[in-house]
């Protein structure tokens, strides 16, 4: 059988911690960022945790 390939797009935006948890960074902080308050700016900087139902997809991207 062939082996599988891993997608190099996904590796590079998802960070597997030490648990075994997904993390993403979250949409919106590339550009438009004058009219965004601060609070929000803030608030998009922190790396959040990928929903349960999309881990089996991207594990199965990144061949975890």
């Amino acid at each position: 059988m062939v082996k599988k390939k891993t997608k190099k797009g996904t590796v590079k935006r998802i960070k597997v911690t030490g648990s075994g948890k997904l993390m993403r960074k979250k949409a919106g902080a590339g550009h438009l960022l004058g009219k965004k308050r601060a609070k929000r700016k803030r608030k998009l900087r922190k790396d959040t945790e990928v929903s349960k139902s999309f881990v089996p997809t991207i594990k199965n991207l990144i061949n975890e």
